[in-house]
């Protein structure tokens, strides 16, 4: 799946937020004060290995996890 697909996959199931603007710092800062509970990265690999970077804002814990995976891990996430 290509990454433009990403915010539509997940809008069915949740409310998504799209930023490009600023640094990766900045754009963790902003949801972090607006109480996002996770960034998704998209890097420059995501596009040949479809891969994104999941960084929960409590813990600041980062992880890597599959597009396909994606929906069925943050859903498992948010239910805890």
């Amino acid at each position: 799946m290509a990454h433009q697909g990403i915010k539509p996959l997940l809008q069915k199931l949740m409310m998504v937020s799209y930023d490009e603007s600023g640094s990766i710092g900045k754009r963790y800062r902003r949801g972090d004060a607006i109480g996002i509970p996770f960034a998704i990265t998209i890097d420059d690999n995501t596009i040949e290995n479809n891969l994104v970077t999941v960084r929960h804002r409590d813990t600041m814990e980062q992880e890597t996890i599959s597009i396909e995976n994606l929906p069925g891990y943050l859903i498992m996430q948010l239910e805890k």
